[in-house]
């Protein structure tokens, strides 16, 4: 017996007039015209009418911490990244595991309510009392039934250049945090970020776990620690499992290094994790004009079939004041920004918050597929396209087989000369 159906769905591969049949948690057959497994009073059916169905929406780069902390202490006046990183630094003495949680709670059921059903969020992990470890491993747990979370241990203020660095992020990842982290640009020197490059993959692979670093955030074209990231993922056979979050000063560098730097991520199997939202807003601070909008190669990675994966890094906190955790808003400035307005190129920015974000996490059994979990969101748009342009309503998002969000489509009523007309602004 099917426990859902959705019939008449568009799917982002382009197929059209599909049914999706649900049993429990798992999708179990993906055709059109689905009339088998059907209970009267028991089969709830869903009629997508021809809108898009999608998996769900992943940020594979944020920061629960510090989420919706805007205005503690006080605002960031200049929106500078150093004055927020002094701000987060005035606050991080007073927070409290509740506080942590209680605001972590308040963005998933944003998350939720956007179609968004896993995060890969960074802890700063240099707070000697590891607080906000503690707090989002107990918000995971809680949250796991709808929405998964990844943690990353942080070491905000720098793997060498903080004393108890090493030791805080041993215990972070005894505590069960995922991910091994870094800031290697943080560091005193360009030497000491290479050595934190090394140490921290090393780490990863002796304990079989990920690596996400925060790399070369910066607009300084000689701050080149992807490049020691791409050597010692080669070293230690860590291909598939590393990603270089931001990469901005690929936005600045000399286009013959880059034509080096661009086989050698590919090489190595790394994913790059640009968050435009951010890198727009924080970067090119030193500039006049023209001034730099600091967001890493898309265009050039994506070409050359590098895994790129699109975060929302921040929402609310003290760098960045804006920002309601929808995904289609970060693939909708990638898309602008990075000049991907052609057919394919727009599709791929779909795809770097969905499927390419799902590959940098290892997520299981993710996709609109026979087998997978049944995951997913339907959308009040025709295609992937359409869903970028107008980053829509989210009329439904489905977890593990159960509806857990809805939307009323969104439409305007027209009195034009006493005719009323309803408009949806589809194509």
């Amino acid at each position: 017996m099917l426990d859902l159906l959705i019939k008449n769905a568009s799917l982002p591969d382009g197929r059209k007039n599909m049914d999706i049949a649900i049993s429990a948690d798992r999708i179990v057959a993906v055709e059109p015209n689905i009339t088998t497994g059907i209970e009267v009073g028991k089969t709830r059916i869903v009629d997508a009418v021809g809108h898009l169905l999608s998996p769900p929406f992943i940020d594979p780069h944020f920061h629960l911490d510090s989420t919706l902390s805007l205005g503690q202490p006080r605002l960031n006046e200049s929106g500078t990244l150093l004055e927020g990183i002094q701000l987060w630094g005035e606050l991080k003495p007073h927070l409290t595991a509740e506080a942590i949680k209680k605001r972590v709670h308040a963005l998933a059921r944003w998350s939720i309510a956007r179609g968004t059903l896993a995060i890969r969020s960074h802890v700063d992990t240099s707070d000697d009392r590891l607080l906000a470890v503690e707090a989002l491993l107990e918000a995971r747990k809680e949250l796991a039934p709808w929405i998964d979370i990844q943690l990353v241990a942080f070491p905000q203020d720098g793997y060498f250049r903080y004393g108890k660095a090493a030791e805080n992020l041993k215990r972070a990842l005894d505590l069960g945090v995922d991910v091994v982290g870094g800031i290697p640009h943080f560091e005193r020197t360009m030497e000491d970020g290479a050595r934190s490059v090394t140490a921290l993959c090393e780490i990863a692979a002796k304990r079989g776990l990920m690596v996400d670093m925060h790399c070369d955030e910066t607009d300084d074209p000689l701050s080149r620690h992807i490049e020691t990231l791409t050597a010692e993922t080669m070293r230690l056979g860590l291909q598939g499992r590393v990603a270089g979050s931001h990469l901005t000063s690929m936005h600045s560098m000399d286009n013959y290094y880059v034509s080096k730097l661009l086989p050698l991520i590919r090489e190595a199997d790394i994913t790059a994790i640009p968050n435009p939202l951010i890198n727009i807003t924080l970067q090119g601070r030193h500039d006049s004009y023209p001034k730099r909008r600091g967001m890493t190669r898309i265009k050039e990675m994506t070409t050359m079939g590098i895994n790129v994966a699109l975060g929302h890094d921040c929402v609310m906190d003290p760098w960045y004041s804006f920002g309601s955790h929808d995904m289609l808003e970060v693939a909708h400035m990638a898309t602008h920004v990075g000049q991907m307005t052609g057919v394919s190129e727009t599709r791929a920015m779909f795809a770097a918050v969905t499927e390419n974000s799902a590959r940098v996490m290892h997520l299981p059994d993710y996709g609109i597929e026979k087998g997978n979990y049944a995951d997913l969101v339907i959308l009040q748009a025709r295609d992937a396209i359409e869903a970028i342009r107008l980053r829509p309503a989210r009329l439904f998002v489905i977890r593990r087989g159960q509806i857990i969000s809805t939307t009323a489509p969104v439409t305007a009523e027209l009195d034009l000369n006493g005719k009323r007309e309803t408009v949806d602004f589809l194509r």
